[in-house]
């Protein structure tokens, strides 16, 4: 099955390095290519790519709103931000408008095609060494990205503690182990979490933990 990719960024280099690279994956198929949100938004509706790789920073409608756009819509297109995480403000931000994960711009290009495919899946884009660096990140900033307490009704003691291990960043077979249960156990636990809590991947019951106040930049996560 060939993923179909919609790519956004103002800056044409990175756009050219990428098509050449997707181009070249024979189950990943470039459908188009926007330099702003806004033409990124309606693209989306107007293509109905799988993936969307969002950059962050565009001139007029960013890459937060464009991602806010595109999950709106009726595409069910699935959207990875793409940023220089250690300049960016911007990263929670576009997780809670809907994004499935999140891209480094100096990654590896393969590593990259690799995400574009596990988010075409309907996984997240978290990796727990990631989810760690994003939690310690960005609960240490201030302003916009401190988030608001949000309750957790409805959820079981054991579910409480699956949840906090998914937001430190643990791995369902990580969690199994600290747990003392199965990874078929630990995967129904996450699905029941999902359901729930209305999240529709692994990113969101990550930040709705850390509006919750189960993970916080002081906690230590265990070694993995």
């Amino acid at each position: 099955m060939t993923v179909r990719v919609l790519l956004a960024d103002d800056q044409p280099l990175i756009r050219t390095a990428l098509q050449l690279v997707i181009t070249d994956a024979s189950d990943l198929e470039l459908v188009g290519e926007a330099g702003t949100g806004a033409e990124a938004a309606r693209l989306t509706e107007e293509l109905r790519p799988d993936v969307v790789v969002m950059d962050i920073r565009m001139p007029g409608t960013d890459g937060i709103e464009a991602t806010r756009l595109i999950n709106q819509g009726s595409t069910g297109a699935r959207v990875i931000v793409l940023t220089t995480f250690d300049e960016d403000d911007y990263v929670y931000g576009a997780l809670r408008a809907g994004a499935s994960g999140f891209l480094v711009k100096d990654m590896a290009l393969d590593d990259i095609l690799a995400a574009i495919r596990v988010v075409a899946a309907g996984d997240a884009l978290i990796a727990p060494s990631v989810t760690r660096r994003l939690i310690e990140e960005f609960a240490a900033r201030p302003g916009p990205s401190v988030p608001r307490r949000r309750p957790l009704d409805g959820i079981t003691g054991r579910e409480r503690e699956v949840l906090t291990l998914i937001a430190r960043g643990l791995s369902n077979a990580e969690i199994a182990a600290d747990l003392v249960l199965s990874v078929a156990t630990v995967k129904a636990y996450v699905t029941r979490l999902l359901t729930k809590l209305q999240a529709r991947d692994r990113v969101q019951l990550v930040i709705i933990a850390y509006e919750a106040g189960l993970a916080s930049p002081g906690q230590q996560p265990p070694d993995s």
